[in-house]
């Protein structure tokens, strides 16, 4: 199918067959970087289950680096889908080359952050409270500036799926992420425990295995676009640094990003709860290993919100109400047939998940950890069904260029709700069992909060088209 075609898909296809179309390979490669995700997990836990606290102590701050990544990619995503949908390929193009430029820059920052404040940042989030502090800092040091370091193959690999993501393309954005995904999995337990004659290098073996993948990921998502996406090649004439395109990038690209970014300072909040009780070493492995888990059920719905978002920004752009309408409609069906399944794993088989996890090396911090995390999984899945509208509205926001709106639903749900709700709990009950509450006191909250926004979205901009 020649490119034009392709794309013009987005605006006359019809909707219920649309929707998987794009959003399917890209929830797929989801599941498979979800996968990669658990497996590093379950292979750092075996080698030394204080390594798998150094690393959930270290993953706020990488999350710090997807989140900018991921949030610019957001906004290039947005942006190009509503050139496009304009029938104006060449500002497309050029609306591209000035993405690059704002991912390239992200990776520098965080090349500093890597070589300069790793070791200080590790400093201020590794409890006395802790067994095993040393180890635990030193471990999270190396892993937290290897992948900060190293971070450009992440930014570029994220540029490329959107472009490839913008165009309809998300089979060939889905092999990107399989590529480096596969190789991060391979190499992961070579490179932790000295397999094929490699030196035994354990935590940080896990951080060099992710950032090969990811360079991996960024070259054939390069080769794919320029050889199979005309639309948004890169090429030298198209090259232009344009103010307006920065703009409209950054515009949409920094709230999700801040809404991304939350996540960390909320599990910065949540790791300082949860060190103040006397299983916090296990306590800290449950939200970890919790976050791991559930990625198997958000990533599905983040790769059907990713896929939407392109095809949302390219009827919007068109004018084309009624498509807009009926995707938001199929995607929520979607969304809530994926978390519903979450839900029933979750609810019915706690302690088959949390045993993946068990290590014979420390048996008291695996009993304290699945006995913990049995009772969390059961009752933050209970919010998974209101996420679920929660995660779609908010994609609608972003790809009609109202990102602001899924900033401050974002930052009630993780800052002004769940970390006082978290605190206050802890308090009055002093049991760890009970802070999991937090989780779905928010989700409920932000939720009402979103339908608030959609509707002074949908009063103002839809019902306008």
């Amino acid at each position: 199918m020649h490119a034009d075609d392709r794309s013009a898909l987005l605006g006359s296809a019809p909707m219920a067959r649309l929707v998987p179309k794009v959003s399917i390979p890209i929830m797929f490669s989801m599941l498979v970087q979800a996968l990669y995700n658990v497996v590093d997990s379950i292979f750092v836990s075996r080698f030394d289950p204080n390594g798998l606290t150094a690393v959930s102590l270290a993953m706020p701050f990488q999350m710090l680096m997807i989140a900018l990544s991921t949030g610019m990619g957001t906004g290039i995503n947005s942006l190009l889908g509503r050139r496009l949908g304009e029938k104006n390929p060449e500002a497309a193009r050029r609306a591209a080359w000035n993405g690059l430029l704002i991912e390239v820059g992200g990776s520098c920052l965080f090349l500093l952050f890597g070589l300069l404040l790793a070791g200080a940042v590790m400093r201020l989030v590794v409890s006395g409270n802790l067994a095993n502090a040393a180890s635990i800092l030193s471990m999270g040091t190396d892993y937290l500036a290897i992948v900060c370091a190293l971070s450009l193959g992440l930014f570029l690999a994220i540029f490329f799926e959107r472009t490839l993501q913008a165009t309809g393309n998300s089979v060939l954005s889905m092999v990107t992420q399989l590529c480096g995904a596969l190789t991060n999995i391979i190499l992961d337990p070579i490179m932790i425990f000295g397999l094929l004659g490699f030196p035994k290098l354990g935590v940080s073996g896990a951080a060099i295995a992710t950032v090969i993948g990811q360079f991996v990921s960024a070259l054939i998502g390069f080769l794919l676009n320029q050889k199979k996406n005309p639309e948004l090649r890169l090429s030298r004439k198209d090259f232009s640094v344009n103010r307006s395109d920065l703009s409209g990038i950054v515009s949409v690209g920094l709230p999700s990003t801040v809404m991304a970014s939350i996540g960390s300072v909320m599990n910065i909040g949540m790791n300082g709860i949860l060190s103040g009780f006397a299983q916090s070493n296990a306590a800290l492995n449950v939200m970890s290993v919790y976050f791991k888990l559930q990625s198997f059920i958000f990533m599905p719905v983040f790769g059907l919100s990713n896929g939407i978002i392109s095809i949302i920004a390219y009827n919007f752009g068109a004018r084309n109400r009624e498509r807009v309408y009926r995707c938001i409609r199929v995607a929520l069906c979607w969304a809530v047939a994926i978390m519903l399944v979450g839900t029933l794993v979750f609810m019915l088989l706690p302690g088959q998940l949390m045993s993946i996890f068990e290590s014979d090396a420390e048996a008291e911090i695996t009993a304290q950890m699945t006995d913990i995390g049995v009772v969390a999984m059961r009752i933050i899945s209970s919010s998974f069904l209101f996420a679920a509208v929660g995660i779609i509205l908010s994609t609608v926001f972003q790809a009609v260029g109202k990102g602001v709106y899924s900033m401050v639903m974002s930052i009630a749900r993780q800052l002004v709700i769940l970390l006082p709700a978290a605190w206050l709990i802890a308090r009055l009950t002093g049991d760890v069992k009970a802070v999991w509450w937090c989780f779905p006191i928010a989700e409920l909250l932000a939720l009402v909060i979103c339908l608030f926004y959609y509707r002074k979205c949908d009063r103002e901009m839809l019902s306008k088209l």
